[in-house]
Parts: structure tokens; C-alpha cells; sequence
């Protein structure tokens, strides 16, 4: 019965002391501002939503469709590799031709 309290007053004190502790931390002085540039910039210019969302439209290079096409192709062909290996015993051989039927619908236009 008197271990109950005990330990209780240990826990107690072990916070009380950490409590203590971490309240002795000194903080940097955030208010504290290095230069006066910033008190001196102005705002930024107020403009309206529909101006920022109208633009040019995002094109891509030559280049980044080729080097997209190539990996296109590349894993297409690494895909069809893996097609062609036998998945090993019965189970596994049911469960990738099941896994093929999803990956295939999954690949149907919607």
C-alpha cells in the first residue's frame, strides 16, 4: 500500500523538476528585427484572381515529350517481359492472371 504513493511522489517530483527545467530555456528574441528594409517595403499589389488564373498555358519541349516517350516505351516492353514469365506454382500463377484482368481494366479508357 505504501508503494502506491510512493511512486506517485516520485512521478510527481520528476515532473516538477523537467517542468522546472524546460522553464529555464532561453528563447532567441523573435521581435527583434535586423534590418529596417522590411519596415519599409511595401505591399504587393492587389490584382484579381481571374487575371492570375488566365495565362499562358504550360508547354512541353521537344526533349521532354521524347524523353517521356522513351520511358513509355520502355516499360511497356519491361511490361511485356514480365507477362511472359511463368509466376511458379498454381496460386501464384491464378493470382497474376487475376492481378493481369485488374491491371488490364485499369488500363481501359474510361
Amino acid at each position: 500500500m505504501t508503494k502506491l504513493p510512493r511512486r506517485f511522489s516520485v512521478a510527481l517530483c520528476l515532473g516538477l523538476s523537467l517542468t522546472g527545467l524546460s522553464a529555464c530555456t532561453q528563447f532567441p528574441a523573435l521581435d527583434a528585427v535586423p534590418d529596417g528594409a522590411v519596415d519599409r517595403a511595401g505591399y504587393p499589389d492587389l490584382v484579381p484572381l481571374e487575371s492570375l488564373l488566365v495565362g499562358r498555358e504550360a508547354r512541353a519541349t521537344p526533349q521532354a515529350i521524347a524523353s517521356v516517350e522513351g520511358r513509355v516505351a520502355a516499360l511497356r516492353l519491361r511490361a511485356a517481359r514480365l507477362q511472359r514469365l511463368s509466376a511458379g506454382p498454381a496460386p501464384l500463377t491464378e493470382r497474376a492472371a487475376r492481378l493481369r484482368q485488374k491491371a488490364t481494366a485499369l488500363r481501359a479508357p474510361p
